[in-house]
C-alpha cells in the first residue's frame, strides 16, 4: 500500500470518527447529555490521558469545568484572566498549544502575563505536561473552552491535533448556542418517566451523570447499582422515552446465528446494538440509542433487511448479549469449539450448494462441534429435553430446548446442514444412519465427547418431505432431592411416609414422560435408606445415584430387562426393590410375588391418574385378589411451571374468577381455608430478566395419593370401575391433582392456567 493510499485511507477514518461525533452533538437533547455521551468518544478522538471542557459563568466573571476526567476535584472554577491557561483562552480568545507547562519560558513566550496554576496538579497529585487549550465561540459569543492535556504518547500536540479540536470546538460551539436558546422548553429526556413518577429527583439525576462520567458506566447502570432504581423501571422510562419496546439481557436468548455470520464483535461493540432473532422476515435489534439516525443507516446497510424493529437495551446488557453469542470460552474446554459464529462460518461455502451433489459430511469438524455446543449448552441451562427439527425443502433447521416444561428456540441451522446433523446424532447413539424409513431408539454417553457426565435418550422419527426428527433427553446424573422438599401437602406427605416404612408391598407413581416419577422414587428411598436396609434398584438408565443404593442398569438389547433383574434381586437378599418402569405382564406379575413375599416394592407407570392405574393393571391381566393385597399406595404427580419470585404480581380476582376455581376444585373448598373477601388474592405472571420475561421460574409437583385402605382392596377384588375407585378414594382422603394445583394456585406458588395445562380433573 502506497504512503499516499495510507493518508488517505487515514483522512477517510478521521473524517468518519467526526462526522459521528457531530452527528452525536446535533442529536443530542441538551448541553448536559452532550458532555455526558461524548466524554469517552472525545478522549479517544483526541487520544488524550484527561479532558475538561468548560462553560461561561457571564454573571461572575468565570468559566467552571461542566465535563472533566479524573474524580478527584467534583468542580473547577477559574477566573476570565491571565491567571491560568483556560482563563487566558477565554479572555483573549486565542488558541493555546504548549509542550510544557512547567516552562516559564514557553509561557512568556506566548505573554508575559500568561502563567500555570500549578495547585490543582498539587491537589490532584497529576503532573500536567502537554495543553491545548481552544475557545468554543459561536458568532463571536464566547460559550465555552475545550482543554485537552497529555497526549497517551508523551508527544507534543500537533497542527493536526490543533485542526481536530477546532472543528470540534465549532460543532460545539453551534450546539451549546441552540441549546441555550432552547432552555425555556426543554427537550424529553429518556429520564423523565422516573422523574414523574418519583422513583428519582432530578438531582439524583445529575449526580448519576455524574458519577457516569467518572466511572464510565452507562447512566442506566449507575441508577440501578447507586440509586437503587430497578431494571424495569429503566425500561419503561427508554421504552416510554424512543417508543419502542425495552429488551433485557437474558441467558436465555436464542443465539441468533444466522443473523451473526458476517458481524464481528469490535462492529457490533463500536456502535452498540445487536440483532436479537428474525420472525417473518423481521429482524429484531437492541440498540442504545433508537433515535440515532446515522446509528439506524448503519444497522440496516449492515444487515439488509426490509423490515428491522430498533428496540432499546442498556449498554450493559448489549455488550453482554454480545460476550453470549460470541461466546467462546464457556464452551471451549468441554466441546473444543467456539462460538456459533465461528462454527457457522466453517460451513458458510457450503450453504449455496445442492445439499445431495455437495453436502456436509457427518464427520465434519464443524458439525461435530454445532451438535457438542448444542448438548452443552442444553445442559448448562437445565434443558431437559432437545428437538431437531428440519425443515421441508431448503427451510432451514430449528433446534429447540424444552425448559423448565416449554419448548424455547435455541438455533436455526441453514437446510444444507440439516442431513449431516442427524447423522451425526445418529453415530454417537450407535444408529443405523443409512435408515431414515422407520423410528430408531439409541442413547448417548456424552463422556465420550466431552467431560461432562451426562448421558442422553435419542428417537429419530422420519417426518414430511425425507427429513427425519431428533428428540433427545437430557439424563444428567445427579443428588436425590429429600422427599420433605417435593412439595406435597402435609397430609399427602404423612401418608406416603406411612405407606413406605412399611415392611412389604408395592408402591407405584405414576404420570406421563418427564414428570418427574423417578425423582420422587429416589426421594423415597433417600427416606428408607438405612445401613440395616438393602435395597436394589433396576433402571434403564441410572440417573440419580445414592450411596447405599445397589443400582443396576439394565440392557434390554442382551436379554436384560426389569424383569429379568427383578428376579435376579429376589436371589440377592432384598429388604426393598425399586424397577425403573413396569412396562409388560411379566414385571408387573414379578413385582407383585415380590411384594408378596415380604419384600417393599416401588416402581412407576405411565397413566393418567391414581385410580385409572389400577383399572390398567388389572386390564394387564393381574390376579385382582394378589393385586389388592399387595397394594399399599399409587401416587399420582404432575409438574407445574411456578411463577417467578422477583416478578409475580399479586392482583384481587373477581368473583367469577373465584367461583370458578370453586367449580373446578369439586370437593371442599372451604375446607382450604380461601374465603372470598377484600383480602383475598391470587398472583399472575409478568415477566422479568430473572425468568427471561416469561413471568414463570422453576417447577413444582402437584400429587394425588390414593391409598390401599380396606374398602379400596375390596373393590380391587371386585374390579370396580374407575369412578368407584375414584370416588372411594376421595372418600379415603385423597387430594385430586386438581384439588391440590388449585391450592398452590391459592398459595400464589402458579396460576391456574398452568394447572389446567397439566391435568383435567
Amino acid at each position: 500500500m502506497t504512503i499516499k493510499q495510507n493518508a488517505l485511507e487515514s483522512q477517510l477514518e478521521y473524517q468518519k470518527r467526526l462526522n459521528s461525533i457531530t452527528n452525536s452533538i446535533h442529536s443530542a437533547r441538551d448541553t448536559n447529555a452532550i458532555l455526558l455521551e461524548l466524554h469517552n468518544d472525545l478522549l479517544s478522538f483526541f487520544d488524550v490521558e484527561r479532558l475538561t471542557i468548560y462553560l461561561v459563568d457571564s454573571a461572575k466573571r468565570e468559566i467552571y469545568s461542566k465535563m472533566m476526567t479524573g474524580n478527584e476535584v467534583s468542580e473547577i472554577r477559574v477566573p476570565i484572566n491571565h491567571s491560568s491557561l483556560a482563563g487566558y483562552c477565554a479572555a483573549t480568545g486565542k488558541l493555546l498549544n504548549i509542550e510544557d507547562v512547567y516552562s516559564n519560558d514557553e509561557l512568556k513566550g506566548i505573554d508575559s502575563r500568561l502563567s500555570f496554576d500549578k495547585s490543582w496538579d498539587q491537589k490532584t497529585r497529576y503532573r500536567t505536561r502537554q495543553a491545548l487549550v481552544v475557545p468554543i465561540t459561536y458568532n463571536r459569543y464566547l460559550l465555552g473552552i475545550v482543554q485537552l492535556i497529555n497526549k497517551n504518547k508523551g508527544n507534543p500536540f500537533s497542527e493536526s491535533d490543533q485542526s481536530s479540536v477546532q472543528d470540534i470546538a465549532k460543532v460545539l460551539g453551534i450546539a451549546f448556542y441552540k441549546n441555550q436558546k432552547a432552555v425555556q422548553k426543554p427537550k424529553p429526556t429518556k429520564f423523565d418517566f422516573l422523574i414523574t413518577n418519583n422513583i428519582i429527583a432530578e438531582k439524583d439525576l445529575i449526580e448519576a451523570m455524574s458519577l457516569s462520567r467518572k466511572t464510565r458506566k452507562s447512566v442506566e447502570s449507575v441508577l440501578m447499582s447507586d440509586f437503587n432504581v430497578t431494571k424495569d423501571d429503566i425500561g419503561k422510562s427508554l421504552a416510554n422515552h424512543f417508543k419502542t419496546r425495552f429488551i433485557c439481557y437474558d441467558d436465555k436468548i436464542p443465539i441468533p446465528g444466522e443473523l451473526l455470520k458476517n458481524l464481528k464483535v469490535r462492529f457490533l461493540r463500536n456502535n452498540v446494538f445487536v440483532p436479537i432473532s428474525e420472525s417473518n422476515g423481521k429482524v429484531t435489534v437492541a440498540m442504545e440509542n433508537p433515535g440515532n439516525l446515522p446509528g439506524r443507516d448503519t444497522i440496516r446497510r449492515t444487515i439488509q433487511a426490509k423490515d428491522i424493529e430498533y428496540c432499546v437495551a442498556v449498554r450493559e446488557d448489549i455488550f453482554q448479549m454480545i460476550a453470549m453469542f460470541y461466546d467462546i470460552d464457556r464452551t471451549k474446554m468441554l466441546t473444543g469449539s467456539g462460538s456459533i459464529e465461528d462454527i457457522l462460518g466453517q460451513l458458510e461455502s457450503a450453504e449455496e450448494e445442492d445439499e445431495e451433489a455437495n453436502g456436509m459430511a457427518e464427520d465434519d469438524s464443524a458439525i461435530v462441534q454445532l451438535v457438542n455446543k448444542a448438548i452443552v449448552d442444553a445442559y448448562t441451562r437445565k434443558a431437559s429435553d432437545i428437538h431437531i427439527e428440519p425443515g421441508q425443502g431448503k427451510n432451514n433447521a430449528v433446534i429447540r430446548f424444552r425448559i423448565d416444561g416449554a419448548c424455547q428456540v435455541y438455533q436455526t441451522i441453514p437446510h444444507t446442514y440439516k442431513r449431516a446433523l442427524v447423522s451425526r446424532l445418529k453415530i454417537m447413539s450407535d444408529l443405523d444412519i443409512s435408515e431414515r424409513r422407520k423410528p430408531q431408539d439409541g442413547k448417548i454417553n456424552f463422556r465420550k465427547y466431552a467431560p461432562l457426565d451426562l448421558e442422553l435418550r435419542v428417537a429419530t422419527i422420519p417426518t414430511a418431505g425425507q427429513n427425519e426428527d431428533v428428540v433427545m433427553r437430557l439424563l444428567a446424573a445427579g443428588e436425590p432431592i429429600p422427599l420433605e422438599k417435593m412439595g406435597m401437602s402435609k397430609k399427602a406427605y404423612d401418608t406416603l411416609i406411612d405407606l413406605i416404612t412399611k415392611p412389604y408391598g408395592i408402591v407405584l407413581v405414576v404420570g406421563p414422560t418427564g414428570s418427574g416419577k423417578t425423582t420422587t422414587l429416589h426421594a423415597a428411598l433417600g427416606y428408607i435408606n438405612k445401613p440395616e436396609t438393602k435395597i436394589w434398584t433396576a433402571e434403564d438408565p441410572v440417573e440419580i445415584t445414592q450411596e447405599g443404593l445397589r443400582q443396576v442398569q439394565v440392557i434390554p438389547k442382551i436379554g436384560f430387562d426389569f424383569a429379568t433383574a427383578m428376579r435376579a434381586f429376589l436371589r440377592a437378599d432384598p429388604d426393598v426393590i425399586m424397577v425403573g418402569e413396569m412396562r409388560d405382564h411379566e414385571t408387573v406379575s414379578t413385582g407383585i410375588e415380590a411384594s408378596l413375599t415380604g419384600h417393599l416394592v416401588f416402581s412407576t407407570l405411565h397413566t393418567n391418574s391414581a385410580p385409572e392405574t389400577i383399572t390398567r393393571l388389572l386390564d394387564m391381566g393381574m390376579d385382582p385378589f394378589n393385586f389388592a393385597d399387595a397394594l399399599l399406595g399409587v401416587l399420582a404427580q404432575r409438574l407445574v411451571r411456578t411463577l417467578c419470585k422477583e416478578c409475580k404480581e399479586q392482583y384481587h380476582p373477581a368473583k367469577e374468577e373465584y367461583d370458578n376455581l370453586v367449580r373446578a376444585y369439586a370437593g371442599d373448598f372451604d375446607s382450604l381455608g380461601f374465603e372470598y373477601n377484600d383480602n383475598f388474592t391470587l398472583y399472575r405472571p409478568k415477566g422479568c430478566s430473572k425468568c427471561g420475561n416469561t413471568g414463570y421460574r422453576g417447577r413444582t409437583g402437584i400429587h394425588e395419593l390414593l391409598e390401599g385402605t380396606d374398602k379400596m382392596k375390596s373393590l380391587v377384588q371386585g374390579s370396580a370401575k374407575m369412578e368407584e375407585l375414584r370416588a372411594q378414594a376421595i372418600k379415603d382422603g385423597m387430594t385430586t391433582l386438581m384439588q391440590d394445583g388449585i391450592r398452590k394456585t391459592c398459595l400464589g406458588m402458579t396460576d391456574f392456567m398452568q394447572v389446567r395445562k397439566v391435568c383435567i380433573k
